[in-house]
């Protein structure tokens, strides 16, 4: 079932992200931008704990979630153990809240428009697995070449 394959691939990359931001050698470079990096490890790590807590957490698995998205790229020198908390807390989150999604709710609509037209359950959850992958890719570019 389509839930299972979901909820490992959330689980694999959002391991792989506490892997990543738990190898920076020194953590304030997980804040550092530089040229054209325009965001840094940390504010991508918070997008994407805002981003799966809001879409997933929130909307599929009745979380009381607030997300403040301006935050999530304006906030800085978060301690490295608290994204790492935050990461772990988003990996239980998501689990318990795929487990909740029925068949018939995985086929039907998403229960909210995000894009510019409707989509179904199934559809954005596949997409929110490929935007985790996306910014985790920035993420591993960014800690090979601002924390040397």
């Amino acid at each position: 079932m389509l839930t299972e394959t979901l909820k490992k691939l959330f689980n694999r990359d959002l391991t792989k992200l506490k892997s990543e931001i738990e190898s920076y050698q020194n953590e304030a470079n997980l804040w550092r931008i530089d040229r054209d990096i325009a965001n840094s490890a940390g504010n991508l790590c918070l997008h994407l704990i805002g981003n799966l807590n809001t879409y997933i957490g929130a909307t599929l698995g009745g979380t009381n979630y607030i997300r403040n998205r301006k935050l999530e790229f304006s906030l800085k020198d978060i301690p490295k153990q608290e994204l790492i908390k935050m990461i772990e807390a988003t990996i239980t989150v998501v689990s318990e809240s795929l487990n909740q999604v029925s068949s018939e709710q995985m086929d039907g609509e998403y229960p909210i428009l995000v894009f510019e037209e409707k989509t179904s359950t199934e559809f954005f959850l596949v997409h929110l697995t490929t935007h985790l992958t996306y910014h985790l890719g920035q993420i591993n570019y960014h800690r090979r070449l601002l924390d040397a």
